[in-house]
């Protein structure tokens, strides 16, 4: 297995080699323009493909000068893939390939040991969600099954009957528009059979376990979300059965997981190092979207990189809507991280600081009553109604060189019927900690004024806002005269490493105090500290439940006063 290190000087000498293939004496154009077009945009555009994508475009190359390429075979499962109805937003309609589906597929059918017989037997595409990976393979078993062995026997199977349904199910709905009256075909919950004259093939979907199942014959197998399975014996069970025929073929179509102790694991990391050249294997096939090293999870490159169909079967502001999603909870992020970055993580779930270490910072000071204007910082965290909004103010002290954030919380009043925490919520406000606002939604106008109500009492230098919800509040205070105090904080990893650190540096050496408001402890002790994959720190909370608005906006203030120039 490469280093890091390896990988990032193997893909600029992969890179390279890519630039002195000369794509256009392979005629790939007779075959599909858009193969050509493929080759031309990674082999130009290597920094917008992953080390695994180019490294498979080379492979291709080096197989299209040792082994038989059949055109007129890869043409003919394109015409037939785009005469078949998909489900789609609209309904059942065609679709074209795109120019990755038809380098995929061309891979996996036109290679040949012989004039009979089929190079690749096993093929892997490893891609994120969304990428239409278990409709498209359905023409596969459609294929197999109309113009394979005339006993052709193609299973969908995956980790649960529920998944591997949705496949079949494809294969049922798409067989339908091609036979209304179901003349040619026979179907059932679970097979399909041919009823064409001198042909005895069937389609069926598996879910049993492994050792109840004797006298297969496969021809094809499509193994759907693999990364989910915890062992490989119905899979084995399969590909074992396909001894007598001459063109087998086994599809894993999957995306990552948080299990990282499973065969697949196995097999991806197996696929790879034939890719990379530390192992040799002509008879596979591997499509592998993911990260490069040292690729972020916030930046929209990466997300064109491990999701080629962004923008085609997946919506422009999929990605960026679902990050945003993902920074709300541990459990998001995981779901981002593993079903849209296609990489396997873990939820780690670590405590970070803990509601009886913020009570031993409390310290009551009257922001109204202070005789000094000290320096100071203002975030704001903003709800809709669902919800509380916190804005902390911090206080520094330059003779002391201690910080006080002083948080101050709202609620819309009319938002707490209902309310999972409307218990608590209402007990908060009676003790005066929350404060709660007329209406269902959250007054913005209040929040704005009682800020440069305070403003009066201290030297406000900036006033920090996520940018991807505030422009009502930034109206807001713009009018009042805030303007020039707006400071846009993004809320990615990258953004918030280094005031994680800066503040864990002053809790940890009693520089930093807080007003006696039991919702600060509160939302820290909800907290729970995450990484991204280039080590990055942020918290999150675990779940929706768990609030810690004002342990963000804490944050939030020590950023602004790491990047402000005086």
């Amino acid at each position: 297995m490469l280093s890091n290190k390896e990988l990032i000087k193997l893909k600029a000498k992969t890179a390279k080699e890519l630039l002195s293939i000369d794509v256009l004496s392979y005629n790939l154009v007779d075959t599909d323009s858009r193969l050509n077009d493929y080759s031309f945009e990674v082999i130009e555009n290597t920094d917008d493909h992953n080390l695994y994508e180019l490294l498979a475009l080379k492979r291709f190359f080096y197989l299209l000068d040792k082994y038989i390429f059949k055109s007129l075979e890869v043409k003919a499962f394109i015409v037939f893939y785009e005469s078949l109805k998909f489900s789609g937003l609209k309904g059942r309609r065609r679709y074209k390939m795109t120019p990755v589906q038809v380098f995929q597929f061309a891979s996996i059918l036109g290679f040949y040991l012989d004039q009979g017989k089929r190079l690749i037997r096993d093929a892997l595409l490893f891609v994120p969600r969304k990428f239409s990976k278990t409709t498209s393979v359905s023409a596969l078993a459609i294929n197999d099954f109309l113009f394979g062995d005339s006993n052709a026997q193609a299973y969908t199977t995956a980790n649960s009957y529920e998944q591997a349904k949705i496949c079949f199910d494809e294969i049922r709905d798409i067989l339908k528009t091609l036979d209304h009256r179901l003349s040619h075909f026979k179907i059932n919950r679970e097979k399909i059979y041919c009823k064409i004259k001198g042909r005895n093939s069937f389609i069926r979907c598996l879910a049993s376990e492994a050792d109840k199942l004797d006298g297969l014959n496969a021809s094809l197998v499509i193994v759907d979300e693999f990364s989910q399975a915890n062992d490989a014996k119905l899979k084995n069970v399969l590909t074992s059965s396909m001894g007598a025929r001459v063109n087998p073929l086994t599809i894993v179509i999957t995306t990552a997981s948080e299990k990282l102790d499973t065969p697949f694991v196995d097999m991806l990391l197996s696929y790879k190092s034939v890719l990379t050249g530390e192992a040799e294997n002509d008879r596979i096939f591997a499509s592998i979207f993911e990260p490069d090293v040292g690729d972020a999870e916030d930046d929209p490159h990466t997300w064109h990189k491990v999701q080629p169909h962004l923008g085609i079967t997946v919506q422009p502001d999929y990605y960026e809507v679902e990050y945003q999603k993902a920074l709300m909870t541990a459990d998001n992020m995981l779901t981002f991280r593993t079903k849209l970055l296609n990489i396997f993580v873990q939820n780690s779930d670590k405590m970070w600081i803990t509601s009886e270490e913020i009570e031993k910072l409390y310290k009551d000071v009257n922001i109204e009553g202070l005789t000094h204007l000290y320096d100071t910082m203002v975030a704001v965290d903003l709800s809709v109604c669902d919800d509380f909004s916190a804005v902390s103010y911090n206080l520094y002290d330059d003779n002391t060189r201690t910080f006080h954030v002083h948080t101050d919380y709202y609620f819309p009043k009319g938002a707490l019927i209902g309310h999972p925490n409307k218990d608590l919520y209402e007990r908060w406000a009676h003790d005066g900690y929350l404060n709660l606002l007329d209406g269902d939604v959250i007054d913005y106008d209040q929040i704005a004024k009682d800020i440069m109500s305070k403003g009066k009492h201290v030297r406000i230098l900036k006033i920090g806002y996520d940018p991807y919800k505030s422009p009502e509040f930034i109206n807001m205070i713009s009018a009042l005269g805030g303007k020039n105090y707006l400071s846009a904080i993004k809320q990615t990893y990258g953004e918030f490493t280094g005031c994680v650190e800066a503040f864990e540096i002053a809790e940890k050496t009693g520089k930093v105090s807080f007003n006696p408001n039991p919702i600060n402890a509160y939302c820290f002790g909800n907290a729970i500290m995450d990484e991204d994959r280039l080590e990055n720190r942020k918290p999150i909370k675990k779940s929706m439940s768990h609030k810690i608005d004002g342990a963000i906006t804490c944050l939030m203030t020590f950023k602004e006063f790491i990047n402000y120039e005086r």
